[in-house]
Formats: C-alpha cells, structure tokens, sequence
C-alpha cells in the first residue's frame, strides 16, 4: 500500500474537484478501488502503487476539464467502452512525488502522441520545451506496461567551451557531467532509489553515443539528447542499432551545436533525409512550448532579435 497527496491550486479548484458531498471522489473510489482523502487544498490517494497511480492520471485528467471548463467527469463516461486511461497511459507518468507528467501545449501533445504511435520520433526545438522531459516519461510507462524491456538514454560528449582534457578524474569521471541532465530526469521521476535500482540491474542505460556503436538493441525505448551535437555519421550509426521491437526518439535544438562547424549537425540534415519514410514523425517545438521558468521564452526572443539585427548589419 502507499499513500500520495496532490496539492491543489486552491479552494475554489477543490470545491468543483470534489463535486457536491465529494461525489466526483467517491467515484474514483469505486472505480480504481484506491481510497481518497481531501483535507482543504491536499488529497491523499491510498491504495495498491498501480491503482494508486491510474488514480492520479485520472485525476489529472479531470483538473484538465476544470480549466476548460467542463464538467470533471464527463471524460470518465464508459459509453464507449474505452476509458480515458487506457487512452492516455502511454502518454502520462506519475513520478515519484505522484505528480502526473502530461504534455502542456499542442505540440507537447503532438509530440507525446507521435512516440506512441511512430517508431521512430525526431524532436527539434528549444531548450525548456520538455523533450526530454516527456521522451523520459512516455519511456517509463512502456517500460512498465512490459512494451520494452530496457530504456537506453545516450548523448554525444561535445564540449561546450570547456575541454574534458582539463577536468578531473578517469574517462567516466570526465563524461558524468555530460550525462547529468539525464539523470537528473530520472531523478525526477523515479527517485534517487528507484532509479539506482533500475540502472543496477541494466532495466536503464546512460550512456555517451560513442559506446552504441555496434550493438543492436531489440526491445528498447533509445532517446537520444542533444542530438545537434552527433554528426551525421554518429547519427546514421544510432539509428542503425534499432531492433526488433525497439523505439527511438532523437532530440535537439539546432540553435546550440558545439561542434566545430553547424554543417556537420546530424540533425540538421535528418528531416530531410528521413522524409516520406513511414513509421517517422518529426515535431518541430517553438518558444511557445518552453515550460521552465517564464523568463526563458522572453530570454529565446532576446536572442533571436540580436542574432537577426546581427545578419542585417
């Protein structure tokens, strides 16, 4: 049994949560055999770890229809024979602070929609945007539904200013930093345990580009990060290692590649090469989609205009 809360905006999001004598939680109740508890602007959903989380997914989806408008319970009617769970459980995780992790914006949607119909999904936007954020997510929930059997992340280690000559320690003491970032996502998600766990038992791989080469991985979800920093040889070599049963998605924003020369981006080049091939979507995210703090978008724009004033003078 465990226990998770979820801490509401405020009251007036409880009062319509709740619906008149807690009816809308005496129904998912029922319905996922979880027990709820609402103290003021928290909940406390108790139950079995897998009940418990179909729960929360639940829920959010409901606090979704409060912002439209709706009514909070339209979306669970089972007419249809097809619940709003089994339509978004490999779009959704709920991490280890039982929050659920859902897409913001439309090309967030789109995205998270395209990894779980396409093999093959290539992400290009701007840092802040959730790319790796929701691949991370969208990996975790195939992993639990047993539609893979390991999660590979990997990433180039280009320097960015810095050269790995200079810091301390062996070669993983030198990339580690590289890798940070994907760990950090896991972190979150999983919690520090958990994922210790996972990465002890080789269920979750973190690797720099350089040691896929050769391998085949068959029923694996493969995100690639930073993708504007393979070249295109490195990102055929990647693409390569899928096998059957197997996922990718790469990620990357073209506005920041350390290589020596942008013309030798992998990613660049990859929506062009790959076009009309069934079975690959590419989402293109803008700053519309950056969802860290609010400044970052107004900091994107600030770029941008200087990088254009730049080409004019």
């Amino acid at each position: 049994m465990v226990t998770k809360k979820v801490h509401l905006s405020g009251s007036d999001e409880a009062l319509r949560l709740f619906g008149q004598h807690d009816q809308n939680l005496r129904a998912l109740e029922q319905e996922f055999g979880v027990q709820i508890f609402g103290r003021g602007e928290v909940l406390s959903i108790r139950g079995a770890p897998g009940k418990v989380e179909k729960a929360l997914i639940a829920l959010d989806e409901m606090r979704d229809t409060l912002i439209s408008g709706s009514d909070p319970t339209a979306q669970h009617s089972r007419d249809s024979g097809q619940t709003p769970i089994q339509e978004t459980v490999q779009a959704t995780y709920t991490n280890a602070l039982g929050k659920s992790v859902r897409p913001r914006t439309p090309n967030q949607k789109a995205y998270v929609s395209a990894i779980g119909s396409h093999d093959l999904v290539v992400g290009i936007g701007p840092a802040g945007t959730g790319k790796t954020y929701l691949a991370v997510a969208c990996a975790l929930a195939a992993l639990k539904e047993d539609k893979v059997s390991k999660i590979v992340l990997t990433r180039p280690v280009v320097e960015a200013g810095e050269k790995l000559g200079f810091l301390p320690g062996d070669f993983y003491e030198k990339v580690n930093p590289y890798l940070r970032p994907l760990y950090d996502a896991f972190y979150a998600m999983l919690g520090p345990d958990r994922f210790r766990l996972y990465r002890d038992e080789e269920t979750i791989e973190i690797a720099p580009l350089a040691y896929m080469r050769g391998r085949t991985l068959e029923n694996a979800f493969i995100i690639l990060d930073e993708g504007q920093n393979a070249t295109p040889e490195q990102t055929k070599m990647l693409l390569t290692r899928m096998g059957q049963g197997s996922r990718l998605v790469v990620n990357g924003d073209i506005t920041q590649i350390d290589l020596a020369s942008k013309k030798m981006s992998g990613l660049i080049q990859l929506p062009m090469i790959l076009k009309g091939i069934p079975g690959i979507q590419v989402i293109h995210f803008t700053q519309e989609d950056v969802v860290r703090h609010p400044l970052v978008k107004e900091i994107l724009r600030a770029y941008d205009d200087w990088e254009k004033q730049g080409e004019s003078r």
